[in-house]
């Protein structure tokens, strides 16, 4: 494959990632549009609806204008003044991370694949500034700036990780060659702080990889259990079987947001549904809620075993430490082996925290300006209680491998 069939085959990757994006919501919609309004709408409002989610699914924040008669009609405190939507659907940004990865992988495989990837990049930033300025319109406007880079870096983020996977897969390196491969690059530093700072970096990665799977096997069973609840915000959403589909897709696109809230729950800190409100292991105090199906899986009231959740943090931090030292059974001292656990810890807490601050933002005017986790609060207990774990499960380790020898 000569340089402009590399050129040509990567840039329909980056249309193909681009248009499988924004198609997810535009199809139900269209469909929505033919069916339910007869053609009698104009098709580019649903085309700009479509955008603007996909936009926010990104990170683009979004300064939203409601109509003074649907204000009124809705009866919503600050719904005629503007305000900005910032929550972002975060299921269109994974898509878009893991799409461009797969572009990234099969890009790699050809001669010129520089060439390729410079391609694709530029071929995706030039189609989300042109989706960006085609869903302008005074009663929503997304940022331009933000619309556009906010989704070429996700997308180049993923088309990174994947050719440099690919890469190696070709020149029969396994994935932790690469890794190791692109940490002997970066640092060279004395073998203790490499042994602390790689130690740290993988028991804060593993410990918020643990605390997200238990988040999400408890989002699928309040799922389960509240069924019924569920089912019944989607009759009294009255919004049939078509504005019902759409309302699944939008909800699906959320799924990732619930999965960190639900983490953050597990942490301790919980999160809100709206200013004054709080989702925590000690209860749950909610305000009027709108009227999305999904959050019917919300607990209620006190819980009187809530305070178990608090213990995933410190059961995974301790267990990491112990598979951690495992791995690599070298004594060390007593200092490397606290600062080793520490780090981890603040590792762990930087992560959950940007994905914390990622998950949440203003989903509304007035009160519902304030929707998820407080990514501080939530970033400092996942450091206290994974650090703190680690660092025994480190001490038990070692003492337990030491007795054995």
């Amino acid at each position: 494959m000569n340089r402009p069939l590399t050129a040509v085959f990567s840039a329909l990757e980056a249309l193909l990632v681009v248009g499988i994006g924004i198609g997810i919501p535009l199809v139900p919609l269209t469909i929505v549009w033919g069916f339910q309004y007869e053609l009698q709408v104009d098709w580019l409002v649903f085309w700009r609806a479509a955008v603007d989610t996909w936009l926010l699914g990104h990170g683009a924040a979004m300064r939203v204008t409601v109509d003074e008669a649907l204000a009124a009609g809705l009866g919503l405190p600050g719904l005629g003044e503007p305000f900005v939507l910032s929550l972002a659907p975060l299921g269109f940004g994974l898509l878009t991370f893991l799409l461009g990865q797969r572009a990234g992988r099969r890009i790699a495989e050809t001669p010129h694949h520089l060439v390729g990837l410079g391609v694709a990049v530029t071929t995706f930033g030039l189609l989300a500034f042109t989706a960006v300025v085609t869903s302008l319109h005074e009663l929503a406007r997304p940022s331009i700036v933000q619309g556009t880079i906010f989704s070429t870096l996700i997308f180049s983020a993923g088309l990174a990780l994947g050719a440099g996977l690919a890469r190696h897969r070709l020149a029969g390196s396994r994935p932790r060659d690469f890794v190791d491969a692109a940490w002997d690059r970066m640092t060279d530093w004395p073998a203790g702080v490499r042994t602390v700072v790689g130690g740290a970096l993988r028991a804060g990665a593993a410990s918020v990889a643990a605390i997200a799977a238990v988040a999400a096997v408890l989002v699928a069973v309040l799922v389960a259990v509240n069924y019924g609840g569920i089912i019944a915000l989607y009759e009294a959403s009255q919004a049939g079987a078509l504005g019902g589909a759409v309302l699944t897709v939008a909800q699906l696109a959320f799924v990732p947001n619930l999965v960190v809230w639900a983490a953050a729950w597990l942490v301790g800190p919980g999160f809100a549904i709206g200013a004054g409100s709080a989702v925590s292991p000690l209860g749950t105090t909610l305000g009027p809620l709108p009227s999305v199906p999904v959050l019917g899986a919300l607990p209620t009231g006190d819980l009187a075993w809530g305070f178990l959740g608090l213990l995933v943090p410190v059961v995974a931090g301790f267990l990491v430490g112990v598979l951690l030292r495992l791995r690599d059974p070298r004594m060390l001292p007593l200092p490397l082996t606290v600062a080793t656990g520490s780090l981890g810890g603040v590792v762990a807490g930087l992560l959950l925290g940007l994905l914390a601050w990622w998950s949440g933002g203003s989903g509304g005017p007035g009160r519902l300006e304030v929707i998820g986790p407080d990514a501080l609060v939530v970033g400092l207990c996942v450091a206290l209680e994974v650090g703190v774990a680690c660092v025994l499960g480190l001490l038990v380790a070692g003492r337990r491998g030491a007795g054995s020898e």
